[in-house]
């Protein structure tokens, strides 16, 4: 048995490891738009210690060991061959490697050919707008900063809001710094007063104060063929939502929201293909759509979905009431802090505006809690061929971590994880498969997600669809075909 001493030896040679990563993890994503990743965990901005947990956590998740060393190798090499903007997974190429053997640097040319092309496209962003800046608002734009790179991709570039105060800028910025259920912004935020802007980890953030939608000049801050998120729900129909459009500077509208009409409703990883260059106007629909529909598009292809219920265990909202007074909707006006509230929701009709063939065939209803965030879905599902509870989790955990939709579905199996734990989580939904029940043609399952972070996460993915600079994913290789 190791001693404590061995142990403590064994732990600070990891932590070495892990911190000559570093440099290489930074220089490759601000000098070459390189995001790299363990099996889909990002390692951009991590910690030694977040390193050391993200090289456990797809061991726990049921990959093979990845050794330290090898992801240090990879990195280097990586460093050596420069490829462009992409998206690579360094546990695969450690993979591929070990099998492939010769020289490693060889190696990694071949598998990334797409992208060594030399000289990086310059001004090959997108200008970002964000109009609104609440819950939603403020977190885009934490992970729009913190994606920020060597500006290869999304720019955040303004925010626009109605002025509440004199010090509104400085109430702003305290807010995007500061935050109760996220915690405070990872870097420095400082104001601008004479220039209005916001100062986010070098990314200056121009604060315009308006009340029409159709009235700003966008191309006086030199901002061009902006995408402008509408993140206030105000607005839900293209009638409301093209008031954006009549803005000099404004080439596209991407709603937080479900929208109504003949607007698209894109789940990342679902449908996101149907967007055209001609799409004016795209809703990224809600966040329970965006945690339901991957499970549901999982299932449905494995094992043929007959009927379901969506029943969504909700973190109360903004809309509610803090204690009983008038509200329009029912049940709403009543404390959200202190009671649970029966309500509505449409997520899962909206499945089918991303998955046709679910039309008709789901129901949903909806509980609001005490609870800031993060909410609970529990699919209640008939399906066509028999299973079982192991079955089905091994199904979803290889889905979680080798198919298309390994970023929108996470996985986990512990007897002790609550809905505080997910606070963070970038993946649309988590399987909780302690919890999975399946006997037959009856399948239940509970699906945890960040109805914030997590859906903020699938929108920024929408965005990079809409404005094409969501990187190339490599290597390529098969995963787990998700069919009957």
């Amino acid at each position: 048995m190791p001693t404590y001493d061995e142990d403590r030896a064994a732990w600070v040679a990891r932590e070495q490891l892990a911190e000559r990563m570093i440099p290489y993890i930074g220089s490759l994503y601000r000098d070459r738009g390189v995001v790299t990743s363990l099996h889909g965990h990002r390692l951009i901005n991590l910690s030694v210690t977040g390193i050391l947990e993200a090289h456990e956590r797809v061991e726990q998740l049921g990959h093979a060991e990845i050794p330290l060393e090898d992801t240090l190798e990879v990195l280097r090499g990586l460093r050596a061959v420069a490829p462009g903007p992409a998206s690579l997974d360094v546990a695969r190429l450690a993979d591929g490697y070990r099998a492939h053997g010769g020289d490693l640097e060889d190696y990694l040319a071949a598998q990334l050919e797409p992208v060594l092309t030399g000289e990086l496209p310059r001004d090959a962003g997108a200008d970002v707008v964000l109009y609104g800046f609440g819950r939603i608002g403020r977190l885009l734009a934490r992970i729009l900063i913190a994606h920020a790179g060597g500006g290869h991709g999304l720019r955040l570039r303004a925010i626009v809001v109605r002025k509440g105060a004199e010090n509104d800028l400085v109430k702003r910025a305290s807010l995007l710094a500061r935050d109760s259920v996220h915690g405070p912004f990872a870097g420095s935020v400082e104001v601008d007063e004479e220039q209005q802007q916001i100062i986010a980890n070098g990314t200056r953030i121009q604060v315009i104060y308006a009340n029409d939608p159709a009235a700003v000049d966008y191309t006086a801050y030199g901002i061009r063929d902006a995408v402008v998120v509408d993140n206030t729900g105000r607005w839900r129909d293209e009638e409301g939502l093209s008031q954006h459009l009549r803005s000099t500077g404004v080439a596209r509208v991407l709603l937080t929201a479900p929208g109504k009409g003949a607007i698209k409703n894109i789940v990342h990883g679902i449908n996101h293909d149907a967007i055209d260059a001609a799409d004016r106007i795209l809703s990224a629909a809600s966040c329970t759509t965006n945690a339901i529909t991957p499970v549901l598009l999982a299932i449905d292809e494995a094992y043929g979905v007959v009927r379901g219920h969506v029943e969504t265990v909700h973190s109360f909202t903004n809309d509610q009431n803090l204690i009983d007074n008038f509200h329009k909707g029912d049940r709403r006006g009543r404390s959200a802090v202190l009671n649970m509230v029966i309500t509505e929701t449409g997520a899962a009709k909206a499945v089918a505006k991303a998955l046709p063939q679910l039309e008709g065939k789901l129901t949903g209803s909806a509980i609001r809690v005490p609870t800031p965030d993060v909410s609970l879905a529990v699919l209640h599902l008939t399906v066509e061929r028999p299973t079982d509870k192991a079955e089905v989790n091994d199904y979803l955990r290889r889905v979680s971590l080798h198919s298309r939709l390994r970023q929108q579905i996470d996985y986990v199996e512990s007897p002790e994880v609550v809905s505080t734990d997910f606070v963070g989580s970038h993946r649309a939904g988590i399987v909780d498969g302690l919890a999975t029940v399946a006997d037959g043609t009856t399948i239940i399952l509970y699906v945890w997600y960040d109805n914030e972070f997590g859906y903020s996460s699938q929108v920024v993915r929408v965005l990079e669809a809409m404005s094409g600079t969501h990187p190339i994913v490599l290597p390529e290789r098969a995963v787990v075909r998700l069919e009957r």
